[in-house]
Order: C-alpha cells, then structure tokens, then sequence
C-alpha cells in the first residue's frame, strides 16, 4: 500500500470489523448491549469474507474491494432502508421511534460509507495502473542494492584500452 488514504482506510475497516466483532459476541453471551446484529449467523460469516477483503484491499486487488461492497451493501443496506423509512414515516420523534433505531441506522450507514470509500480509492488510485508489479524484471530494474554494487565493482575494474 503506497498511499495515505489507503491505510487510513484499512484503518478505519479494522475498527468497524472489530466494533463488529464485539457487537456479535455480545449479542452471543445475550448481554445487553445498544446494537444488535441483524442476523446472527450471517454476521459471523460476514466477519470472516470483511477479513479477507481486507487482506486484498491491502494488495491493492480491486476484486476485494467490490466484495467487500457487495457484502456489507446487501447487510446493512437493507437495514438502512427499513430504518430510514421507520424514521422518515414517523414524527421523528425520538420518544415514539427509540433512540435503538437511530443507532442501527448510524451504524449501517457507516457500513456503506466505509466500503464505497474503499472502492473509490482503489478505483482513484492511478499507481495501482501505471506501475503494476512485474516478479519477473523487477528483481532487476527496481533492486538499487544491487545498481550500487555493479557501480561500486565497475569504478575498481581499470583497464588499459590500447
């Protein structure tokens, strides 16, 4: 990963997946916290797909990007529908609504915000394109280690030349 956004954005990705982790094992033990996963099985095995996109968006693999979209857009942005819809046909009235429907809405909007923030990065970055990773000569043209040694050997080889 060679930009600042990049790692900023796993950053931001480990705290959600982390923040996920606590919310699926509290909802586990039943311990009463404000969040509640949505479903509980598909939360765990949604936890082991984001680990995994993370492991490819820091490769910079656009495909791990776009699952990652795909799978947190289909979690949470069925719940961010149904809670904005509950919000906006009410009074908006925290008392009639619950201050637990704000929250679950906060957070999935905060799951789809991280993910398309995580596409459009990769998509933006314009190094992942012009300087793709070539195992086969980079060994060779980008290894300065080994310019400075054939530099140092030939500065010592003087022959005479007639």
């Amino acid at each position: 990963m060679k930009n600042f956004s990049t790692w900023i954005l796993v950053m931001f990705m480990a705290m959600f997946w982390a923040f996920r982790i606590i919310v699926a094992v509290t909802a586990e033990m039943r311990i009463d916290f404000a969040i509640q996963p949505f479903n509980i099985t598909l939360e765990i095995i949604l936890l082991f797909v984001v680990l995994l996109c993370m492991l490819l968006i820091i490769k910079r693999k656009l495909i791990g990007a776009l699952i990652y979209l795909l799978a947190y857009g289909m979690y949470f942005g069925t719940d961010m529908i149904t809670g904005m819809t509950s919000l906006f046909s009410q009074a908006s009235d925290i008392s009639i609504t619950g201050m637990d429907v704000y929250l679950n809405s906060f957070v999935s909007l905060i799951g789809i915000i991280i993910p398309v923030a995580v596409l459009l990065d990769l998509l933006m970055d314009k190094s992942r394109k012009a300087n793709p990773k070539d195992k086969k000569t980079d060994w060779f043209y980008k290894n300065e280690k080994f310019d400075r040694q054939m530099d140092e050997r030939a500065d010592k080889n003087n022959y005479r030349t007639l």
